[in-house]
C-alpha cells in the first residue's frame, strides 16, 4: 500500500489544490496565447517581410522543434529533480525568448527564438500536467487535468483578441512582446507552488510529502490516516530511472504505443490547421482582420469543448472520449474543409475547435495516467516530444498540398488529409485504448504490485 497515495486518493477537492490548478494554469494559459499569436504573426509577418510560403512554414516548424527537444529533456528532468522545477524554468525560458523575438531584426533571429520559446513551452505542458495528475485524488483527477487544459482555451481568445486589435495596428512585434510579460509574472506566481507529495515520497522525502498531504486533510476536515507507522513505508529514496527502452518492454509497450499514436495524430492534426487557419482564411478571399475575427469566434468553441470532455471522462471514461471527440474532430475537419460560405466556415470551424480542445483535455489527462511515479515525467515527456515531431511536420506538409493542387481545391485536400489522420487515431483508441477512469495511479501502472 502506498500511504500518501492512498491518502490523496480519498480527498475531495481542497483549497490547496485549487490553488496549484489555478497557479499552474495561469501559465498554462499564457503559453497558449503565446502559441495562439504564431498563427498571427505567421500571417502577418508573411506579409510584412515578403516570406515565401515556405519560410513561413519553416517559422512554425522551428518552434515545434523546440517543443520536441523541450518535452524530451523536461520529462527526464521532472522525474530526477522534480515537477515543480521543471515548470518554473521552462516558463522562464519561454517568456523570455519570446518576448526577445518581437525584437528580432532578420528571419534567422526570429527563427531562434522561436525555437527556445518552443522549447520552453514543449517541456512545460509535460510537468505541469504530471503534477496535477499527481496532486488530484482518482475520482477528480481526469477532470482536474482537462480544467488545467482548458486554460488552454483562454489564451487562445486572448491571443486571438491581440492579433485582431493590436497586429493590424501596431504590427506582429507587439503581439509577443505583450504576451511575454504575463508570462514571466506567472513563472513568478508558480513558486508557490509545492512539489507533488507522490514525487516526494518516491524521492525518499516522506515528510516531507506527509506536511502536504495533512495540510490537504485538515482543509477537507479528515482525520488522520488510519495505516500505523505509516512514513516507515516508503523512506528509502528509490534512484532508479525508467528509461526510454523499458518504456516500450513488455509491460508497457501496448500503453506507449497507443500514447504515441495519439500525440503524433492530434499534434499533426491540430496543428495542420490551427497555425494556419489565418492564411489559408486569407487565401480563400477573407482579408487579414476579418480572418482573425473568424479564428476569434472559432477559438470560443474550445471552452465548451473542454468542460464537456471534463465531464464525461469521470462519466463514461477516458477511452469512450477519445474516441468520440477523435471522430468529432475528423467530421468536423471534413466540412470545415469543404465549407464554401462564410457561415459554414464559421459553423464548421467552431465544431472543428470543439471536438479537438476537448479531445487534446482528455490526452493530457490519460497519459500521465500510465505510467509509475519514477517514469511519470519521462513517458509523458517523450510520448509529447514524439507528438511534436507530427507538429514539426504538419506545417510544412500544409504548403505543399495546397500549393500543388493550387487554391480551389487545395483548401479541401488539406482538410480531407487531416480527417484522415483525425480518424486513424480515434480508430486506434476504440482499439487498443485502456480504461483509466476510477482507478488509482498506482493501481494503473502497476506500481507497487510484489513490492
Amino acid at each position: 500500500m502506498y500511504h500518501i497515495a492512498s491518502r490523496i486518493d480519498r480527498l475531495p477537492s481542497t483549497p490547496m489544490l485549487r490553488k496549484i490548478l489555478l497557479i499552474t494554469g495561469i501559465g498554462w494559459m499564457f503559453d497558449a496565447m503565446d502559441q495562439g499569436m504564431v498563427a498571427g504573426v505567421m500571417a502577418s509577418i508573411g506579409a510584412d517581410w515578403e516570406l515565401s510560403t515556405s519560410q513561413i512554414g519553416m517559422l512554425g516548424s522551428a518552434g515545434m522543434l523546440g517543443m520536441i527537444l523541450g518535452a524530451a529533456l523536461s520529462g527526464m528532468a521532472a522525474d530526477k529533480w522534480g515537477r515543480r522545477t521543471v515548470i518554473v524554468w521552462t516558463l522562464v525560458i519561454y517568456g523570455l525568448s519570446s518576448g526577445i523575438s518581437g525584437f528580432s531584426i532578420n528571419y534567422t533571429m526570429l527563427i531562434i527564438f522561436r525555437f527556445l520559446t518552443g522549447f520552453g513551452l514543449g517541456g512545460e505542458l509535460p510537468a505541469a500536467s504530471t503534477l496535477i495528475s499527481e496532486f488530484s485524488p482518482k475520482k477528480i483527477r481526469g477532470r482536474n487535468v482537462i480544467i488545467l487544459e482548458s486554460f488552454w482555451a483562454w489564451g487562445w481568445i486572448l491571443a486571438s483578441l491581440v492579433a485582431y486589435m493590436l497586429i493590424p495596428v501596431y504590427g506582429w512585434r507587439m503581439a509577443l512582446w505583450v504576451g511575454a510579460v504575463p508570462a514571466l509574472i506567472a513563472a513568478y506566481l508558480r513558486r508557490a507552488v509545492p512539489e507533488s507529495p507522490r514525487y516526494l515520497e518516491k524521492s525518499g522525502k516522506p515528510d516531507k510529502a506527509d506536511q502536504l498531504v495533512r495540510i490537504m486533510e485538515k482543509e477537507a476536515g479528515f482525520d488522520e490516516y488510519p495505516h500505523e507507522n505509516h512514513l516507515d513505508a516508503q523512506t528509502k529514496e528509490i534512484k532508479v530511472r525508467m528509461s526510454l527502452i523499458e518504456l516500450w518492454s513488455a509491460k508497457y509497450i501496448r500503453s506507449t504505443a497507443v500514447l504515441w499514436t495519439i500525440w503524433f495524430g492530434i499534434n499533426f492534426g491540430y496543428y495542420g490547421f490551427v497555425l494556419w487557419t489565418p492564411s489559408l482564411l486569407v487565401a480563400q478571399g477573407f482579408d487579414l482582420v476579418k480572418s482573425f475575427e473568424f479564428t476569434l469566434i472559432m477559438c470560443l468553441a474550445q471552452l465548451p469543448g473542454y468542460f464537456s470532455a471534463a465531464y464525461l471522462v469521470e462519466k463514461i471514461g477516458r477511452k469512450p472520449v477519445l474516441s468520440i471527440y477523435f471522430a468529432g474532430t475528423a467530421i468536423a475537419a471534413w466540412l470545415f474543409g469543404h465549407g464554401d460560405s462564410a457561415t459554414q466556415i464559421l459553423l464548421y470551424g467552431s465544431l472543428l475547435y470543439f471536438f479537438s480542445l476537448g479531445a487534446w483535455g482528455c490526452v493530457y489527462a490519460y497519459t500521465p495516467e500510465v505510467y509509475p511515479t519514477i517514469a511519470r515525467g519521462s513517458g509523458t515527456g517523450w510520448a509529447a516530444a514524439f507528438g511534436r515531431i507530427g507538429a514539426l511536420i504538419a506545417p510544412m506538409v500544409v504548403p505543399v498540398i495546397y500549393n500543388a493542387f493550387g487554391e480551389a481545391t487545395g483548401f479541401g485536400y488539406v482538410f480531407a488529409l487531416l480527417t484522415g489522420v483525425f480518424a486513424f487515431v480515434a480508430i486506434i483508441v476504440a482499439i487498443f485504448g485502456k480504461e483509466t477512469k476510477g482507478k488509482s495511479l498506482e493501481e494503473i501502472s502497476g506500481e507497487g504490485i510484489n513490492e
